[in-house]
Order: C-alpha cells, then sequence, then structure tokens
C-alpha cells in the first residue's frame, strides 16, 4: 500500500494529552496474551480488550475527549449525536459525566436492548429520537436537528478530537508491550484507525499496521482505491459497528497516511469467530470486535513468531442475534445448506428422501411446505446441516442420483434472503 506524503494532522502529543484528560474517565483495559491464537499462529497474540471498557466499547475515549473540550456555553446549548450502538453509549456516558443534556438519534430499527443501554449510561441526561430506517435517515435528522437547535453536533468518527481520543488505546498498548511486530485494528469510518496509526507511525514506526473492513461493507477499501472518500450504492449491515456507506474526509486522509494495509473479512468468518472466542476463551465481542482476529489465517504465514496485537473494539452483541451468528457460521463453514425440493406427490417420498439421501450424521434442521395458490404444496424449503465439509459433494451426488427434483438456496444470495 503506497502512503501519501502529507503531513499527518493529527499530533501525536495532542493523544497523549488526551490521555491525561480520559485517565479517570475511561478504564485503562488489559493487553492479555492469548494463549490459544498464540498457538493456532505460533506467535504472540496480544488482545487489547477494550470490550471490557465501561461501555463495553473504545467509543467513550473519542466523545468525552471532544465533549470535555467544549466551553461551558456550548455544553449549556447542549449537545447531539447520531448512532445506532456504541458511540451513543460512549456518548450518552460523556453527557452524564459532564452534566450536559444530550439528544441521541437512533433508527427506529435499533435493537431495545441498545435503546435502554444507551438510557442507562446517560442516567436522565439523554433523550433518544427514533428516526428513519437507516443510519444515513437517523445522520441526516440528527444534523438538521442540531442546526435548528442551535447545538452542537458530536460525530462518531471525524472530528481530530474524536479521533485523538481514540488513539489513546495506542498510548496504553505501547506502555504495556515495547515491541510490536503487527497491529490489527476493526475499521468502520476510521477514527480509530487513525488515531491509533498516527500515534503508533511515530512511537513504534517499525509496528506493520493493517486496518480490517467486513468484507461487506468496503468503504475504506474502495476509498484508497479511488484515491478519495466514495460513498457504497449498499452495504451488508451486520457487522455494525464497522459498517459504513462512506468514511470520514479527515479519517480518508489519516489512514492513507498511517496504513500499511487493507484487509477484508468474510461476515461468515467473522461469525465463527464469536463462537471460537465465546466457547474457547469465555470471551463476549461484537461482530466488529472480531474483525482484528478473524483476519488472522490470511496472514498466517507472516506473522509467525511475530507479536501481534489485536484490537477487540467491543462487546455490545445482543444475544437475539446469536441464532443468525450461529447461521452465517455454519453457511461459512460449508456446514448449512438450504434447497427447494420438489417431492413427488405419492405416499412415502419424504421416507425415502430421508433414508437414501441423507447420510448417518446429516440433519434436517428446517422443513417447510410452501403452499401454492391452489390447494396442493408446492416445494418444501429443506435445511440440512452436515457434520464435515467433505458430505456436501456426497449429498448433492445422492440428490442427483435419485433424481430429487432441487434448487440450491445459498448459491442465490435474493432467494436466500426472500425465503430464509
Amino acid at each position: 500500500m503506497t502512503h501519501a506524503t502529507h503531513t499527518i494532522p493529527i499530533q501525536p502529543a495532542n493523544i497523549l494529552l488526551a490521555s491525561k484528560r480520559l485517565h479517570h474517565v475511561v478504564r485503562r483495559t488489559p493487553l492479555i496474551r492469548n494463549a490459544n491464537l498464540s498457538k493456532l499462529y505460533d506467535c504472540n497474540v496480544w488482545l487489547k480488550r477494550e470490550d471490557l471498557q465501561k461501555v463495553r466499547s473504545y467509543k467513550l475515549r473519542g466523545a468525552y475527549n471532544m465533549m470535555s473540550q467544549l466551553d461551558a456555553e456550548d455544553l449549556q446549548r447542549g449537545v447531539v449525536c447520531a448512532s445506532a450502538g456504541n458511540h451513543a453509549q460512549g456518548f450518552a456516558y460523556s453527557c452524564k459525566k459532564l452534566g450536559a443534556r444530550g439528544v441521541v438519534f437512533m433508527p427506529v430499527i435499533t435493537p431495545r436492548q441498545k435503546v435502554s443501554q444507551t438510557m442507562m449510561f446517560g442516567e436522565g441526561f439523554v433523550e433518544i429520537k427514533l428516526v428513519g430506517d437507516t443510519f444515513d435517515d437517523c445522520a441526516t435528522a440528527a444534523k438538521q436537528f442540531t442546526t435548528e437547535q442551535n447545538m452542537i453536533f458530536v460525530p462518531p468518527f471525524d472530528h481530530p478530537h474524536i479521533i485523538e481520543g481514540q488513539g489513546t488505546v495506542a498510548v496504553e498498548i505501547l506502555e504495556d508491550i515495547s515491541e510490536v511486530d503487527f497491529l490489527f485494528m476493526p475499521l468502520g469510518g476510521g477514527g480509530l484507525s487513525s488515531g491509533m496509526g498516527t500515534y503508533f507511525k511515530t512511537f513504534s514506526p517499525k509496528t506493520y499496521i493493517v486496518g480490517v473492513e467486513p468484507e461487506g461493507a468496503p468503504s475504506m477499501s474502495a476509498a484508497l482505491k479511488a484515491g478519495h472518500p466514495v460513498t457504497l450504492d449498499s452495504i451488508d449491515r451486520f457487522v455494525d459497528g464497522a459498517a459504513v456507506k462512506r468514511v470520514g474526509d479527515l479519517t480518508f486522509g489519516i489512514c492513507q497516511m498511517v496504513l500499511d494495509d487493507m484487509a477484508l473479512v468474510p461476515e461468515g468468518r467473522v461469525c465463527r469467530t464469536i463462537l471460537k472466542l465465546y466457547n474457547e476463551d469465555a470471551i463476549v465481542v461484537e461482530p466488529a470486535g472480531a474483525l482484528s482476529i478473524a483476519v488472522l489465517e490470511d496472514f498466517a504465514d507472516r506473522i509467525r513468531g511475530k507479536n501481534v496485537v489485536c484490537v477487540i473494539s467491543g462487546s455490545n452483541n445482543d444475544i437475539d442475534r446469536m441464532p443468525e451468528i450461529k447461521e452465517r457460521a455454519l453457511q461459512y463453514e460449508g456446514l448449512k445448506h438450504y434447497f427447494l425440493i420438489r417431492f413427488a406427490q405419492r405416499p412415502g417420498a419424504l421416507k425415502e428422501f430421508v433414508n437414501n439421501v441423507l447420510g448417518p450424521n446429516d440433519d434436517i434442521t428446517r422443513f417447510e411446505y410452501m403452499q401454492k395458490t391452489n390447494k396442493d404444496s408446492g416445494p418444501a424449503l429443506v435445511g440440512i446441516e452436515l457434520q464435515q465439509r467433505a458430505d456436501y459433494e456426497t449429498l448433492i451426488g445422492k440428490l442427483q442420483h435419485y433424481h430429487i427434483d432441487f434448487s440450491e438456496i445459498n448459491k442465490d444470495d435474493k432467494l436466500f434472503g426472500y425465503l430464509v
């Protein structure tokens, strides 16, 4: 990746000042060597546990750093933010800490858990307005409200004080470990990567810095390729903490200078990583928090024998999402498949399918007849879970051998989204 040669607009000295400013507000999160990951990749994998932050993400750092530098008159006017998750909670906590009136705009579809968490951290200092079906609609309404009410807007990433606050994560890492060969950070709007990248380039220039995006929301990758921020037509919002259509203008310019590499991770691998971290290490992470670990397999040869730091950015994961996370993980691993099957209209057809087609370890996890407009049943939606990826070829072979009339839904995104 080619670096721009301009001067970085964020000063490391200001990140150090932010660290002092935040000293009594944020929790100094631990940097923990993970034995399982270190053994798997034959290196030293250190996890920066921002999931253990007071609001369960690093976002408190930037929000408080910006808001605490507003003068008393600006704070009295009140502050506004737009967020569907972590930024809202860091903003709400900062409002309570500073005694400022805050208004949080969230999309109508925001899970109730995130709304209640934001209210809890704000403790009466914030009100929440649910507006629009998407974050973009919500952000537009928030900025319009800010102007009309003569208040102060606190952006999620594209502001120097926000970036400097997020950069304090790097200060703590380099105080705990002096030699870092690789640094992996989740990247959404670019605030964390800009701040941490700036600090590392100054105080640990040998560190290879990698920003990690979800495959379905490659906004920074697209911007770096184009040479300027671009607005993506559509994104997969599953990795909600890192899914933005457009990165910031300021963060783009900084990331262009400080990142050594960009990497994309499939959402299914993110889900597999979430489950592995929970099952093997009892660590609960949100999808964005798993990005920096999910990417390691793509760098396995390069990180062998090295000191590697992965930032776990947050743990605000709604438990209601776990079935979807397991589903995506199984599909990514090639263990879960969906078919539309048109069974012969005669007795025993289903029994023959189970006995002849399914292997001894295959399991039907979903069976649903699709009703047609007349009285006859249409095809059946059948979900099959396998024990091994290799069993897929056997399954397809049997479907063909016994002349089963089937369509594979997994390979048709639109049909899959509609039926499953």
